[in-house]
């Protein structure tokens, strides 16, 4: 397991990007609960974010690749709009415990 943050340091709504062994993840807290990707688009393989812990749309709703515009549906990763549609981000088995957010590894 790796210690990604405290559980406070993401909040409802947000993300956050991490480097965990020299690999780039990210995490989104939906409705409470937290989702743990690849920082790979699989359009290009490039990572999702043009700023620091930016992966979301303007709404909050949907993960947003910054370069290519596609869209991702944040509790599955699966991409619903842009050059890579139907295509799927790289999930990633998370915990939150009483010390914060987790990547299972």
């Amino acid at each position: 397991m790796h210690f990604l943050c405290l559980s406070d340091q993401l909040g409802e709504g947000r993300s956050r990007g991490f480097s965990v062994d020299d690999t780039a993840v990210f995490a989104v807290r939906r409705a409470g609960r937290v989702y743990l990707y690849r920082n790979r688009c699989p359009h290009r393989g490039i990572p999702l974010n043009w700023e620091p812990d930016q992966f979301l749309d303007s709404s909050a709703s949907l993960i947003a690749c910054g370069r290519h515009g596609a869209l991702f549906l944040i509790e599955s990763g699966e991409c619903v709009a842009g050059p890579c549609a139907g295509e799927q981000l790289t999930a990633l088995d998370c915990l939150e415990d009483s010390q914060g957010i987790w990547l299972m590894a």
